[in-house]
């Protein structure tokens, strides 16, 4: 065989050859993403009583709502609730975000909802809009007790405390909430061995004191 032909053939498998990598790496990344998504909703909804997903489209419904809309009345950018709602992002990490979505829940549920005119309900949305988590009383999160979250942040409203709080109390309170002081043990000694970091972290804040959590915050982020 002539050498170009041989070239060619050589160059032409190796195409073929890239092409297969190409699909075979596309389909593990569509394979990945599908189980972030699945993996973030089991975890919605046992933050939250269900995906977060199922929540705002039901509210979307009631309200005559764009989710542009809703994002605003949150406090979201459109793109970070679209995230929430598919799965992408798991959690709401700010607590005023959070008390704002019961509140509009709240509102969407009160018996004399459909009795309120369209400016009256975009009157209390705007209301809403501007509401903070450390201006309410706690109630409204106490009630819903959807999740460690929701229960961990009531408690703080309730007691008179800011829920934004202390970062390193906030942390502590969460890990509590989801598992034993024996269970958060259990989990930083499987790690220790190659993620030694992490595991000091699961100990310091899942079991240890809260001055030394506090320390170790301070020492983290310089605080």
């Amino acid at each position: 065989m002539a050498p170009w032909k041989s070239g060619c053939r050589c160059l032409l498998q190796m195409g073929i050859y890239c092409l297969q990598l190409r699909t075979v790496k596309g389909e593990l990344d569509v394979s990945s993403a599908e189980d972030t998504v699945v993996r973030n909703r089991a975890l919605q909804t046992e933050w939250y009583g269900e995906p977060l997903g199922d929540r705002v489209r039901r509210l979307l419904g009631v309200l005559g709502l764009s989710q542009s809309a809703l994002a605003g009345v949150l406090g979201l950018s459109p793109p970070m609730l679209s995230q929430l709602m598919s799965g992408q992002r798991a959690k709401i990490s700010n607590p005023a975000v959070l008390n704002r979505l019961l509140a509009v829940e709240e509102l969407a549920a009160d018996p004399g909802f459909e009795t309120l005119s369209e400016a009256e309900v975009r009157g209390r949305l705007t209301d809403i809009r501007a509401e903070l988590a450390a201006t309410t009383s706690g109630a409204r999160l106490a009630a819903s007790s959807h999740s460690p979250v929701e229960r961990v942040l009531a408690e703080r409203l309730a007691a008179g405390q800011d829920p934004a709080g202390s970062p390193a109390r906030i942390l502590q309170s969460l890990l509590r909430e989801v598992a034993s002081a024996a269970e958060i043990e259990a989990a930083a000694s499987m790690i220790d061995i190659s993620f030694p970091e992490l595991a000091e972290v699961l100990r310091v804040y899942g079991t240890g004191r809260a001055s030394d959590a506090e320390a170790h915050f301070a020492r983290m982020f310089g605080g």
